[in-house]
């Protein structure tokens, strides 16, 4: 930040203080992806024209209101999407190469061999077709892996995702999979998104990748069908809740890989996130067109 407060006069604040610190300001840099208090302030922000949004989305904004205001939301779409894409290539490496069981075996010192599996020419759907779920596409695509998507409009082969159906079609793209990615926004139409009847409708041996949020997935849902042997295994990076209960039965499946939210959160992450608003800073200042702007009737 100390560049940025060399070019402007830099207030920082916390969502309670949002109400006595905003008025005056004509740019927000929102760091907190909770966005607290932001909404009650907003009647003061009579001076703002721009706000940006240190995310992969800018949806934890009051965006309707804010482009009803005349304020133009921009995010940090892009800074994620690779290290995201990295890691959900590692965890489908994980799985074709049972190294979950490899981990748990070496630390009993168990000399195990097993055989594992190809991962060219098995077949992953991503649940979601934007750029996170685009990055993950080429990532999968590169290792030999067939492609497909779920995502809000159908077209047929797209160069990152394969054929795309709507989400309509989901239950009968989840049948096809061998890997089932998700990457796609928790929105009043996906909440709950693989429940019961999605997760009955994947083979037994698929596994389950959630790096998006975890209002995706029905959780009693997904026990139970690890429990019962109806799914392979699942991947899960977010929760409901964070961090996972240490109740949770989700620690002690075999076949389970538990991760914190941490999947795109690669060494310097912070550091991108800043200089790509430090940019988007010179070229307000300068008059110039922003970047990542999110046009008006768009959900960020």
């Amino acid at each position: 930040m100390p560049g940025i407060e060399r070019r402007a006069t830099v207030r920082y604040s916390t969502g309670p203080l949002l109400s006595a610190t905003l008025p005056g300001a004509d740019v927000l840099f929102v760091w907190d992806s909770r966005a607290n208090g932001l909404s009650d302030a907003l009647p003061a922000a009579t001076g703002l024209r721009w706000a940006h949004a240190a995310g992969a989305s800018a949806r934890h904004l009051p965006i309707p209101r804010l482009h009803a205001a005349g304020v133009t939301v921009t995010s940090a779409r892009g800074v994620f999407d690779e290290p995201m894409a990295e890691y959900v290539l590692s965890l489908v490496l994980a799985f074709a190469k049972d190294l979950p069981a490899t981990m748990r075996l070496q630390q009993r010192r168990v000399w195990a061999h097993r055989e594992t599996e190809r991962l060219a020419g098995a077949h992953a759907l991503v649940v979601g077709s934007g750029p996170i779920g685009r990055a993950i596409g080429r990532k999968l695509r590169a290792v030999g892996v067939s492609v497909s998507a779920v995502g809000r409009a159908a077209r047929p082969r797209d160069p990152d995702l394969g054929d795309v159906v709507g989400m309509a079609d989901l239950r009968r793209a989840l049948a096809a999979a061998d890997y089932v990615i998700l990457a796609t926004p928790l929105t009043p139409d996906t909440a709950g998104l693989i429940d019961e009847n999605a997760l009955r409708a994947m083979k037994p041996t698929a596994r389950l990748v959630n790096i998006s949020r975890g209002g995706l997935v029905v959780l009693p849902d997904l026990i139970d069908a690890l429990d019962k042997g109806e799914l392979a295994g699942a991947a899960l990076n977010v929760f409901a809740d964070e961090p996972l209960p240490k109740s949770s039965p989700l620690w002690d499946l075999p076949d389970v890989v538990i991760s914190p939210h941490m999947a795109g959160d690669v060494k310097g992450w912070r550091d991108e996130l800043v200089r790509l608003f430090a940019d988007n800073l010179d070229r307000y200042l300068a008059g110039e067109p922003l970047i990542n702007v999110i046009p008006p009737g768009a959900t960020g």
